[in-house]
């Protein structure tokens, strides 16, 4: 339950310091006196949107805690577990620090948390209803939401989301593949053209670079060859060795008739012989050049040729020359797809029949639970409407489950129905229910949903809002039945319904030249009297008003009395 709230500096709120007891808690003021701005304050401090205008006048920052004791087996606890997040004597303490700029800190037990986690804690503490939340009641959207709260179906909720998330993305992949298969179908038969094309042609990884080198050292071979054919032509046409070997033959047999000074002629014969050797190396080198580096017209034709068509094949492609290679095994690659692509695609087909029967499995599941949970729920309400005085009223949860509307929340479009007069055939709530009707369908709604929730505290913004009289009371009286289970907070207009709190605040607005101040005071027997008598008769308070208050104020036990510290 909510134990304490702190609000200091927030709008028009100094500071209140407001102790809270069990059972139902009535708020009540003049229209304007600012009993809104106590559960903004609250939801503040519960993770709610900060907005620059929060902080009063004047203040640099505003501060608002709220202090809860949940029982033991509440759900809080796992989630401030799973967080790392103290708990000091089973309390839990949450505390907004909110800037005049609309940046705002929060705090859980004194540690800084993230705003979302601060939210997340707080919707597991409390509920508030405003004023306008009925309207919420009437788009037929959220009744699906609802139901699925009422039975505690969140986790086939999320499961059939889940499966729906995988088939949509096996549908996807599948979508994609189809695609491209049909894309390399349609390609086919000129891939299969230009694999033949290229297989014949059989190009080689950087055989382009290499065929140009050759074919520029074939065509300087021709020069080459020119210029070593001269050279060996030399040697032979001018008859270097025969004249040689003559003048050799003539040395030696000069040097045999001579044999004093035969050591000259024997150095002449010597370097005569070393000259014909010489001469003859220098013809070997000659020839083995010219077999190296003379040109081969034959092989020069054929480079050519081979070039040419290498080149041919790349700029019908638009690629390089070296490139031809990758391009083949990319062509065959592609062709081997088609081959493949059937079986693959054969996989893939079945993932995503796999999928779509899961899908099926776990939405047929939920809409099992929900036409289960639609008819505890209609009894649920049912059971509301008659101390609600609408017990000729009926409420239905109309359920159109059709397979063909798949979606991620199921089959199940989901719209809550009314009949308010005997024998009328049900319709949508939106548009049967007048304004003091809906109210009360609203509440009687609440009422068998918070049953579920495990909300520790629930807040009702102005629930009351066009009823009177029985009626009024007959929601004061449900309000308070329901603050057996939970404590209830409840904004009213109506005396009736105060008159049924076992706690009564009153929120006034005071003014001066210079200052807008609101207050907050837990009301005594006496001054309650008094206020629910305002609310009887307005400015003037009469005796019968008194009267009147003090009849209504007899019906249920009288409150307890809290300390409370002043507000403001």
């Amino acid at each position: 339950m909510l134990t304490a709230l702190h609000i200091q500096d927030f709008v028009l709120i100094d500071r209140a310091d407001l102790k809270v007891g069990e059972g139902l808690t009535a708020l009540t003021g003049e229209t304007g006196a600012g009993k809104s701005i106590l559960l903004d304050a609250l939801g503040l401090a519960v993770g709610g949107r900060s907005e620059r205008g929060a902080v009063r006048a004047g203040a640099k920052q505003g501060v608002v805690a709220a202090s809860f004791e949940p029982n033991a087996d509440h759900a809080v606890w796992a989630l401030l577990e799973d967080n790392a997040l103290p708990a000091e004597d089973d309390q839990i303490i949450l505390r907004r620090v909110a800037g005049a700029d609309g940046r705002s800190r929060g705090f859980i037990n004194d540690q800084p948390v993230s705003i979302a986690l601060l939210r997340s804690v707080g919707e597991t503490l409390l509920e508030i209803h405003g004023q306008h939340d009925g309207r919420g009641f009437l788009e037929s959207a959220g009744h699906r939401v609802l139901l699925d709260e009422f039975a505690g179906l969140g986790k086939k909720s999320r499961g059939v989301r889940k499966c729906w998330e995988d088939w949509r993305a096996v549908e996807r992949d599948l979508e994609e593949r189809r695609r491209e298969r049909d894309a390399v179908a349609r390609e086919a038969d000129y891939l299969r053209h230009v694999l033949e094309q290229l297989t014949e042609l059989d190009p080689q990884a950087d055989e382009d670079t290499a065929l140009a080198a050759r074919r520029a050292a074939l065509m300087a071979a021709e020069k080459i060859g020119d210029d070593l054919n001269a050279a060996a032509a030399a040697i032979d046409e001018g008859g270097v060795e025969t004249k040689l070997s003559v003048a050799l033959r003539s040395i030696e047999r000069a040097a045999e008739r001579l044999p004093e000074g035969a050591d000259v002629l024997r150095e002449a014969a010597a370097r005569l012989d070393a000259a014909l050797s010489e001469a003859g190396e220098a013809r070997v080198a000659i020839e083995r050049a010219l077999a190296e580096f003379g040109a081969d017209s034959d092989e020069l034709e054929q480079t050519e040729e081979r070039l040419f068509a290498l080149r041919r094949e790349a700029r019908k492609h638009g690629i390089n020359p070296d490139d031809l290679r990758a391009f083949l095994d990319k062509t065959q690659a592609a062709l081997n797809d088609v081959a493949r692509g059937e079986a693959a695609f054969g996989d893939l087909e079945k993932a995503e029949a796999d999928a779509a029967a899961n899908y099926d499995k776990a939405a047929r599941s939920l809409s099992k639970g929900r036409i289960a949970a639609a008819k505890k729920l209609d009894k649920a309400v049912a059971g509301e409407l008659a101390p609600l005085k609408l017990g000729k009223a009926r409420f239905e949860t109309s359920i159109e489950t059709d397979v063909e509307s798949a979606g991620p929340d199921g089959y199940d479009k989901v719209e809550f129905m009314v009949a308010t007069n005997p024998g009328a055939p049900p319709g949508p709530l939106r548009t049967i229910a007048s304004g003091g009707e809906l109210s009360r369908f609203v509440l009687a709604m609440k009422a068998a949903l918070a049953a579920q929730e495990n909300r520790t505290v629930i807040i009702f913004d102005e629930v009351d809002a066009g009823v009177g009289g029985a009626v009024a009371d007959a929601v004061g009286e449900r309000l308070a039945r329901l603050a057996k289970d939970a404590q209830v907070m409840v904004v009213t207009h109506s005396p009736q319904v105060a008159a049924r709190a076992s706690a009564h605040w009153r929120i006034d607005k005071t003014q001066t030249a210079k200052k807008t101040r609101t207050a907050v005071e837990e009301l005594g027997p006496d001054a309650r009297i008094e206020e629910i008598a305002r609310m009887l008769s307005g400015a003037e308070i009469t005796e019968e008003a008194r009267a009147a208050a003090k009849r209504l104020l007899g019906a249920p036990a009288k409150p307890k009395r809290r300390k409370l510290a002043k507000a403001g």
